[in-house]
């Protein structure tokens, strides 16, 4: 079992030094059982792309990055099991090769299948719930060391999912898939916003899943990226509301070359390389930038759209891009889409921390009124007492993390102000 006592501390974006005493690599099943059991306080260390300090401990952090990725698929169930630090592009590949493919993967494909289940994340779609939803079962290690496998339908099991680290260090995971697809992306520039205001769901509509880019200052959205399936009777719009369709490829952030993009311009090619934004074979960027974004009600969207486009002259400054997206309600507990069908607002920002951290508030107060969620593994600045109220579980949440962890060794700083309210 390898140990890194100093190395290797930050996250992906540099912004975020983990404060735990150590980070333990387990080589097995047996391995990772004895250091939960053994630890005092524990965490799980994924791919390191959240932008805070919801995978850190005061304690012990695990990385499974060791453990056998063990990939099975069951053709009869449709259903592939993996282990939680495989990431999603290499699991794409491998369900590519053998005919299957997951209902969706998010803009970068880099990140870890029990990371971005734990945090809610998601790609777009209105009828494509967030990755959490593929989720039939979990194989988890509680914190006595024991190990605990549920499946959909078993009590707690929507509470389970979206566990944000507070139940158990998840290991391993089942998901449903189908049958491969093929997918065109179609790029266009020059998109008005009142015309996708006045006609926001059919808009959101026009293909398998739709990125609105944006720097909120203009009368036009800077690119909408479309993400057709080559099945669907939909078929592709020449323009797209004023926008016309790309002459050449485009990164999200203007004047960045989009080498690390995914095939653009209608040139078909399988699911596993269009659906994310950026190619597993490159890191989108250095990772100096940071991340924050909230959800809210679709039928909200609009003005929430609105809300924050009055707020351009505070946000402009300090962004790289924003991005608009949709996605279905779901009944995960502490999904940012918990009964609702939503809408991300996205913003990838420089790397202005405190500058950043300024202005969140403004943000967060502006679409108040439209309840909206944070993204649990992004900056954001509400506590648990103001988070509540927005998901009708979280009390229930809360119980579940105090019948499988009574004395708290999943607990860190993040969650007490987050979730439990102790901070």
């Amino acid at each position: 079992m390898l140990e890194e006592q100093v190395r290797d501390r930050l996250n992906w974006a540099g912004n975020y030094e983990y404060a735990a005493r150590r980070i333990v690599v387990p080589a097995s099943l047996a391995e990772l059982q004895q250091t939960v059991a053994g630890a005092r306080q524990v965490g799980v260390l994924g791919s390191r792309h959240s932008f805070n300090g919801i995978a850190d401990s005061a304690g012990t952090l695990v990385s499974l990055e060791a453990l056998p990725p063990g990939i099975d698929l069951d053709t009869d169930a449709r259903t592939v099991t993996v282990g939680a630090a495989v990431r999603y592009g290499i699991l794409a590949e491998h369900l590519q090769r053998r005919g299957f493919a997951l209902h969706n993967l998010a803009s970068l494909p880099h990140i870890s299948v029990g990371g971005a289940i734990a945090t809610a994340t998601h790609g777009s779609g209105n009828g494509n719930g967030n990755l959490a939803t593929a989720v039939v079962g979990l194989e988890l290690v509680t914190a006595d060391g024991e190990v605990r496998t549920v499946r959909k339908g078993d009590s707690d099991f929507e509470g389970l999912v979206v566990g944000l680290g507070a139940l158990g260090v998840v290991h391993r995971v089942t998901l449903r898939v189908e049958p491969a697809f093929n997918v065109r992306q179609d790029v266009f520039t020059g998109v008005a916003w009142d015309a996708v205001l006045a006609d926001f769901d059919a808009a959101m509509s026009a293909a398998y899943s739709v990125s609105l880019f944006t720097d909120w200052t203009e009368g036009s959205i800077g690119q909408a990226w479309l993400k057709s399936r080559m099945d669907d009777a939909r078929g592709v719009p020449e323009v797209f509301y004023g926008g016309t369709p790309a002459d050449r490829a485009l990164h999200p952030v203007p004047g960045v070359a989009a080498d690390h993009c995914t095939r653009q311009l209608g040139v078909p090619g399988p699911w596993s390389d269009r659906l994310a934004h950026f190619r597993l074979a490159f890191t989108p960027s250095n990772g100096d930038e940071l991340q924050s974004e909230y959800l809210v009600g679709r039928k909200h969207a609009v003005a929430a759209i609105q809300a924050v486009r009055a707020l351009a002259p505070k946000i402009t400054p300090l962004l790289l891009v924003s991005e608009v997206r949709s996605m279905a309600a779901d009944g995960l507990w502490l999904s940012s889409n918990y009964h609702r069908d939503g809408i991300g607002l996205h913003f990838t920002w420089k790397p202005q921390q405190a500058a950043v951290e300024a202005v969140l508030p403004d943000i967060e107060a502006a679409l108040a009124p439209f309840s909206a969620r944070p993204h649990w593994g992004k900056l954001f600045t509400t506590g648990a007492a103001a988070l509540a109220p927005l998901y009708p579980r979280f009390d229930d949440f809360k119980a579940l993390a105090g019948r499988m962890d009574p004395e708290g060794k999943f607990r860190n700083p993040f969650l007490d102000r987050t979730v439990f309210g102790t901070a």
